[in-house]
């Protein structure tokens, strides 16, 4: 089995980049789902956790649902399966269609988790090996750096309010909205001062003051890079060829 430490991280880039298009691409539920088992697969391969990846999915579970009825009342086609007076809630073809979007989320979610058992250095690196510049791999890092940093920032600001006695869950729908839009700003605020402080970090250590950067570490491609690749590209072609069939 490849195991995350074997594989370069362009080699992960290139896999969620063919099943990223794949999912965006793809118009049948069949295929699909079939990307999405691969992609389950190159999680389980490359170290990943199917069980904390099963629990993130839980959590979307309500959107999903939203999405399927969604898709059903603005498309006003095919059978209708479930209808309140002349509303038609849940038609056949929205049903498909909404499966469809769930297993594009569901894929790009899954072929994410394949990029997190590498290190952002490596990834920074690989990028930079692909002659994209250093600033913009720098950029995607922070960015990847500043999703957590936000989730824990929002959860310390709701913690703070349940210890004051406040109980979220018996506030009203419009309130709670109305609450959070005033968390909203002091949030956004905590994290300009860490964006402030970090761009002072990077001016001390003296951050682009050489026009050209050296790395200490040169990422190579292997064998199994190569091999993944290639799989990677037969199984894009292959799929493709039988949405074209199927179409």
């Amino acid at each position: 089995m490849i195991l995350a430490t074997d594989l370069d991280p362009r080699a992960k880039l290139f896999f969620v980049l063919v099943i990223s298009s794949l999912a965006v691409f793809l118009q049948n539920t069949f295929l699909l789902l079939l990307v999405f088992i691969v992609c389950l697969g190159a999680v389980a391969a490359t170290g990943g956790s199917l069980g904390n990846m099963l629990k993130k999915f839980r959590k979307f579970f309500g959107i999903f649902i939203a999405v399927v009825l969604l898709q059903s009342i603005f498309t006003q086609q095919g059978q209708a399966i479930l209808q309140l007076g002349d509303i038609t809630l849940l038609t056949d073809f929205g049903l498909i269609r909404g499966m469809q979007t769930i297993l594009r989320f569901l894929i790009i979610i899954a072929s994410a988790l394949v990029m997190t058992t590498s290190n952002s250095r490596e990834i920074i690196q690989g990028l930079v090996q692909w002659k994209i510049p250093f600033e913009i791999a720098f950029m995607v890092s922070i960015a990847i750096r500043f999703l957590p940093l936000l989730r824990e920032e929002a959860t310390d600001m709701l913690t703070a309010i349940q210890l004051r006695g406040v109980n979220l869950k018996k506030i009203p729908l419009l309130k709670r909205i109305k609450m959070y839009s005033y968390l909203l700003l002091p949030l956004i605020s905590s994290v300009m001062v860490k964006a402030q402080e970090l761009s002072v970090a990077m001016e001390m250590r003296a951050f682009r003051a050489y026009p050209q950067r050296t790395s200490l570490r040169v990422l190579q491609l292997g064998r199994a890079d190569y091999l993944v690749m290639v799989l990677c590209t037969l199984f894009f072609l292959t799929v493709m060829v039988l949405y074209l069939m199927l179409i």
